[in-house]
């Protein structure tokens, strides 16, 4: 499923604003190979060392979970929260880890996840995980569940709070890697649609600001509109619809972020324009089609898998809770390239345009034991069930 990112990065690095040439101790504890992962990084995310390498829990498990998610309106979010209620929950029962999760949703409303947060923590949370929140809305609620004994793991994204362990892919890597595709893929010339996620969430905007940096070195490609899908189908059809039938440009090829490519491809197929490229994050429904159109595209990219990011961070937050000790703030993982073959073992030769499901690397392919253990001090199985 991999592919080499050597040049994609290698030209990644060139561009200043995302590259970090020394990082604070706790990357600098990692072994070579991760460390890679790091060289090319949005300049916010957290890359020292964790505040909880000597982390002891307030009691044994099983442990209560608070998931203060921050949005429940699209695909994405359905299937990361159904790895939790119907995998990850279960799973941990079996084994006396985790006794029950706590699920809220703010509707992005920072003030009422403030609110849900303090309230699981006031409640008797053993740890709280977020998602793809504001990166510093939630900060002084994060220290203050710290300050009561109770992590708080944010995924698929990341927040600036020194008391937060984020894990997601790295976005800016992701941004690049994608918009170089896109850039081969049309001619390195015309014009591009750019239509983000939700404008002032971490892993958006990480993923647009690398995404126009690496369109910049293109001087025959122009990015004429963007529109924010967030993260929604039903929202970027409309919003993709809607550029579209007032502005006749011609478009070329479309970069879009993960959970809305679907959107964004029905928005074309109905626009009745001629199909262009479109970059894919993982949906079912805009594989089927690649499926079914073989020469649309050649490539995809793991950068969201919903319920792989949602198992690393949970993950994360077992070893967290069982004393592994974790080394650094940020767990980033690379992005993952997925061919028409993947797709193929995948989904059915009759796959639904229309499936809100998707298609993900391997259950052992996004964050492996033998990778984890190597961001821990005291790396152990964070399955291994309880002694009675």
């Amino acid at each position: 499923m991999r592919r080499s990112l050597t040049g994609t990065m290698g030209a990644l690095i060139a561009v200043s604003a995302l590259t970090t040439t020394a990082w604070a101790d706790g990357v600098d504890q990692l072994p070579p190979n991760e460390k890679k992962i790091y060289e090319v990084v949005d300049p916010q995310v957290p890359l020292g060392a964790s505040a909880y390498k000597d982390f002891k829990p307030k009691k044994g498990p099983p442990w209560k979970i608070g998931y203060a998610s921050s949005y429940a309106g699209n695909t994405w979010r359905a299937a990361a929260l159904d790895a939790v209620m119907n995998d990850l929950l279960p799973r941990s029962k079996e084994a006396g880890l985790v006794s029950e999760v706590v699920v809220t949703q703010s509707d992005l409303k920072d003030a009422v996840q403030i609110q849900q947060m303090r309230q699981m923590v006031d409640d008797g949370v053993d740890a709280i995980i977020i998602c793809c929140s504001n990166v510093t809305a939630l900060n002084q609620t994060i220290e203050y569940a710290y300050k009561a004994g109770v992590p708080v793991f944010s995924f698929s994204g990341y927040v600036t709070s020194p008391y937060a362990i984020n894990g997601a892919a790295n976005h800016a890597q992701g941004g690049g890697e994608m918009a170089t595709w896109l850039a081969d893929k049309i001619g390195k010339k015309g014009n591009v649609l750019l239509v983000s996620g939700i404008p002032g969430f971490a892993s958006s905007d990480s993923f647009d600001k690398a995404a126009k940096e690496a369109l910049a070195k293109y001087p025959d490609i122009k990015i004429v509109g963007e529109v924010a899908g967030k993260w929604t189908d039903q929202v970027a059809q409309v919003e993709v619809q809607k550029f579209l039938a007032t502005n006749p440009i011609q478009i070329d090829g479309i970069l879009t972020q993960g959970a809305q490519e679907n959107g964004v491809l029905n928005a074309m197929l109905q626009s009745g324009r001629d199909m262009v490229p479109i970059t894919l994050g993982g949906e079912a429904s805009a594989a089927c089609y690649w499926r079914q159109n073989p020469e649309w595209v050649d490539a995809g990219f793991h950068i969201w898998p919903p319920r792989r990011e949602m198992q690393q961070m949970w993950e994360i937050m077992l070893r967290t809770l069982e004393g592994q000790g974790p080394k650094v703030q940020s767990f980033l993982r690379p992005v993952l390239p997925f061919t028409i073959d993947d797709v193929r073992a995948s989904i059915p030769e009759d796959c639904d345009v229309n499936s809100t499901d998707f298609v993900e690397p391997k259950a052992d392919g996004w964050f492996p034991s033998a990778i984890a253990d190597q961001y821990f001090e005291r790396p152990a199985d964070p399955w291994k069930p309880v002694a009675k």
